[in-house]
């Protein structure tokens, strides 16, 4: 499975792999922002913990649904 990923990567255009860089490297800006939300106490936003955590965990939830679509159109 990993070597047809790595077959399939390779076979694409450059534009297409620097468009999968990018929405990798902004799915780990969309999750990293979430855990800093969540769990940086000396964030500076004035929310109470139960908005944070909700905010957090949508930016979480926001940047699985971006994975799963980088995933599904890797696979084409």
């Amino acid at each position: 499975m990993l070597r047809n990923m790595l077959n399939n990567i390779q076979k694409k255009s450059l534009k297409e792999r620097f468009l999968l860089v990018l929405g990798i490297l902004f799915f780990l800006i969309y999750l990293v922002l979430g855990l800093m939300i969540m769990f940086w106490e000396k964030l500076p936003l004035d929310m109470e913990p139960k908005y944070r955590y909700a905010f957090g965990g949508l930016l979480i939830v926001y940047s699985a649904i971006r994975f799963l679509r980088l995933i599904n159109s890797n696979a084409e």
